[in-house]
């Protein structure tokens, strides 16, 4: 199975909630996953960059294996840089796109 959570909240409870829902998931021996992605767009955005609120569990994410994708039109509009975000985020060209491309590709989708 594979899932992506849709990371765009701009709480910072909602989103270490969102992140936490998907390590439940990565770690959870009852279901078979293949992938698990993350798409964050908009204030989603904050614990994929490198200083952000939240980079530290994002960083522990990927290194299980969770993929994090961040929004290049967000990236754009804040006015960050690739180079500002967490190593090993991959940037898309827009979150919608992606969150699309998953779904069409059998991903369940979840927002948290």
């Amino acid at each position: 199975m594979q899932t992506v959570f849709h990371l765009i909240a701009g709480e910072p409870d909602e989103r270490k909630t969102a992140l936490t829902i998907a390590e439940n998931l990565a770690n959870d021996e009852s279901v078979e996953m293949d992938d698990i992605a993350v798409v964050a767009q908009s204030k989603g955005i904050e614990p994929l960059r490198a200083d952000g609120d939240g980079s530290e569990q994002v960083e522990s994410l990927l290194g299980s294996g969770i993929s994090f994708k961040a929004c290049g039109n967000t990236l754009d509009t804040m006015d960050l840089d690739e180079s500002e975000l967490v190593d090993g985020v991959e940037t898309v060209p827009s979150g919608a796109g992606e969150l699309t491309r998953l779904q069409h590709d059998g991903y369940a989708y979840i927002r948290p």
